[in-house]
């Protein structure tokens, strides 16, 4: 089960020298944007072990078909797991070059929870270069052309992500370069622009409310107009499990990811706790 953390602390454990990944990635520097130059996401043996899934076969790309899509030489379509395109005036949904640059025509490895494909007919799997042990999935991160999804629920690699995530970030490559890429909890209509969209949104809770089986986190105190994450009944354990009284996140900031539905004012829902951080000055 995945804790709520504070993002300063996910934040200070990415950013490494280029150095600590030159050896291991035979080349692969040439293809990616120039911020890999200076920043990776590096994972050291023992982050690499935690973060293990069952093997789902290896294979060559053959193609890139979207943003976090590919295909192998052997007919399967892959899909990259745990993360989401990012979509800002800078960073459109189709992101290709970017996952390009890094896999076209190289080997890699697939590992994941099940190989069951989805509804699509994709295989959802980390994806490793041969001889890195680092994901495709952090190195898109790292260079802000990705959002972490909260869907990968290993603890190890969920941490992995978010702090490629946090790196890029920091940095403020690709989608981050864009102010408006975290959307601020307290602007319902830039957030209600965003309908349909996985977006990162910003601020502090006012209230914590429940109605029926769903609890309201409140961003403002139009609970028709403004901003609310929802919560249903069916997550309550799963907090509870993680040591967090959902009613403890009010006066608190948070940063909370998801698809932006409208229901009277603009909704997220909540169904994975790695969709919220806890942010610093809490």
């Amino acid at each position: 089960m995945q804790e709520i953390q504070p993002a300063t602390r996910l934040e200070s454990s990415i950013v490494k020298p280029v150095t600590r990944m030159a050896a291991c990635c035979d080349g692969f520097f040439a293809l990616v944007l120039p911020f890999s130059l200076m920043f990776v996401a590096a994972v050291s043996p023992a982050d690499a072990a935690g973060c293990s899934f069952e093997p789902q076969g290896e294979g060559r790309v053959a193609a890139v078909i979207d943003a976090r899509t590919f295909l192998l030489q052997d007919g399967r379509e892959v899909r990259l797991a745990g993360i989401e395109p990012a979509v800002t005036e800078t960073a459109r949904a189709n992101r290709t070059p970017a996952l390009a640059a890094i896999i076209a025509g190289r080997e890699g490895t697939l590992s994941g929870e099940d190989d069951t494909p989805d509804r699509y007919g994709r295989q959802p799997a980390l994806v490793f270069l041969v001889s890195s042990e680092t994901p495709v999935q952090a190195l898109l991160l790292a260079q802000g052309e990705a959002l972490v999804s909260a869907t990968i629920t290993n603890k190890d690699c969920a941490s992995i992500l978010t702090a490629a995530e946090a790196a890029g970030r920091e940095a403020k490559q690709g989608t981050w370069a864009d102010p408006a890429a975290i959307k601020n909890a307290e602007s319902p209509g830039d957030i209600l622009a965003g309908i349909g969209r996985f977006t990162v949104v910003e601020g502090k809770v006012l209230s914590v409310r429940q109605a029926g089986a769903t609890t309201y986190l409140n961003f403002g105190r139009n609970w028709t107009r403004d901003f609310a994450v929802t919560i249903s009944r069916r997550m309550i354990p799963a907090f509870e499990a993680a040591g967090i009284a959902l009613k403890s996140l009010e006066n608190r900031r948070i940063r909370v990811r998801g698809w932006v539905e409208a229901r009277g004012g603009p909704r997220i829902e909540v169904l994975r706790l790695g969709q919220i951080e806890l942010l610093g000055g809490n």
